[in-house]
């Protein structure tokens, strides 16, 4: 059962022996070697791609989409013309790990989708955009291999979100004018306060927020001296309160599984180090503890009261109600197109769907990454989507357990990486945020830092050995 999992989540593919035989690979990677050589700005290119890193995750919360995805265009851009003049040496081909293998198979059903869909124009549009985030995602995974551009990286997303938390604090205390009906104006929550920030909208400042709540907790770990210690649990404390005070019930979820997930991980972590009895009991009073804390905050403060309410009155509540309305018309564009589906994208879902929708119930997406995954490529996507997050999340475990037995503290990244990505996808289950530019270029951002700390185990050296496979194309 072991080898089958192994095998199922690629955890020992012989990736170094198939990249040094295959053609292809020797063809394109080095194909500019000569005149990199010879380029003085080229010999600083990885420094460059984080500057442009920098300015992507730097600006997002700030800027249009439209500019996000100029500077997503140059950092692909950029990303080509490393690969072109990289050194076809053995060291490079680290940079290729089984995450990229299922980023590129997503891809590769998604261009299917597009090639069979029924509105074509639109999901050539769709698939380019795609394309741009999941080339973000190898030019970070390539980048974050440096523990001085992963540590900046990490550091500039955390300051910039306490940026707009900050901002966001501000509009509670202050006040600020809801930008749209956020909530069922008859109910009592109605006069409450949604802090949105810079993003205008709190259920994508939500979205945006929750991994710099993770990130800044465990950078609270990571980080070395009392003074940094201080500024991560600020961040956390601030980044916290910000997320709550959106409001956002999907935001909440999210968090919810996001801090369970990390503080099971960080007790694993220290497990090795534990007396007998706080290693058997220090999770079931970590975990009973934040779940009173959250009985509390549901019995005496009422509006948070009245939003957990909310999300079990079915179709009693508005918001409840729309979604309801949106995935039953879902379901059927699925029951219509359920194995390669409609072509990737929000274009070519607004094309279709209106063919579909229940009157007055007019929507961007499906409301959930699952049924917008299913009802983009299909149940054949929706199997290459699973099988990405798997072997996503195998990666970062053996990871974390690698850097776990060295007791390197920057292991916890990968921590914050796992319950990140665990919450994002809980609060996505019920929203739409997650393919919104300044949540999705974090997601991606989260997986090339997973796919960063990639390496040969022996047991891929040994299969290296003994495998004897013929040249690949």
């Amino acid at each position: 059962m072991n080898l089958v999992w192994q095998r199922f989540t690629l955890s020992y593919l012989p990736l170094k022996q198939y990249l040094t035989t295959s053609y292809l690979h020797r063809f394109l990677v080095g194909l500019l070697s000569s005149w990199r050589q010879g380029s003085i700005l080229m010999q600083w290119g990885d420094t460059i791609a984080a500057a442009l890193l920098s300015l992507v995750y730097g600006l997002a919360p700030f800027v249009s989409t439209t500019l996000i995805g100029l500077l997503l265009t140059g950092c692909v851009g950029f990303w080509l013309l490393l690969t072109l003049s990289d050194e076809a040496a053995p060291g490079n081909l680290a940079s290729v790990t089984p995450i990229h293998l299922l980023v590129l198979l997503y891809w590769a059903v998604a261009a299917t989708a597009t090639a069979l869909s029924p509105v074509k124009k639109a999901a050539i549009n769709d698939l380019a955009t795609l394309t741009l985030y999941l080339l973000l995602f190898v030019l970070c995974a390539r980048v974050l291999r440096s523990p001085r551009i992963r540590s900046w990286m990490i550091v500039l997303y955390l300051h910039v979100s306490l940026i707009v938390s900050i901002y966001g604090m501000r509009q509670w205390f202050f006040g600020a004018p809801p930008l749209a009906t956020w909530v069922d104006q008859e109910s009592s929550f109605a006069k409450t306060t949604r802090v949105y920030s810079y993003l205008g909208n709190p259920n994508l400042l939500a979205g945006y927020l929750l991994p710099a709540v993770v990130f800044s907790l465990v950078a609270v770990f990571v980080w070395q001296g009392w003074i940094k210690k201080a500024l991560a649990l600020t961040m956390f404390v601030v980044n916290t309160a910000c997320l709550i005070l959106t409001f956002s019930r999907g935001g909440w979820i999210g968090l919810v599984v996001a801090l369970l997930i990390v503080m099971g991980l960080l007790v694993y972590w220290w497990s090795i180090e534990m007396p007998p009895f706080w290693r058997t009991w220090s999770l079931p009073i970590i975990l009973g503890g934040l779940i009173g804390v959250l009985l509390l905050a549901v019995i005496f403060v009422e509006p948070v009261r009245l939003r957990v309410v909310s999300i079990f009155a079915d179709r009693k509540d508005s918001s409840n109600n729309f979604r309801r309305n949106v995935w039953d018309a879902v379901f059927e564009m699925i029951r219509d197109r359920p194995i390669i589906g409609i072509g990737p994208g929000h274009g070519s879902f607004n094309k279709i769907y209106p063919l579909y929708q229940h009157p007055r119930y007019t929507a961007l997406s499906a409301y959930s990454i699952l049924l917008e995954v299913t009802v983009e490529t299909g149940f054949i996507g929706l199997a290459a989507f699973l099988w990405l997050l798997i072997v996503t999340f195998n990666t970062a475990f053996l990871q974390m357990q690698r850097l776990r037995k060295l007791r390197r503290n920057d292991g916890f990244w990968l921590i914050g990486a796992i319950a990140t990505m665990a919450g994002m996808l809980a609060h996505g289950t019920v929203d739409t945020v997650f393919y919104r530019p300044e949540v999705n270029s974090v997601w991606w951002l989260v997986v090339g830092l997973i796919a960063s700390y990639y390496t040969y185990t022996p047991q891929d050296q040994s299969q290296e050995g003994n495998s004897h496979l013929a040249p690949a194309p």
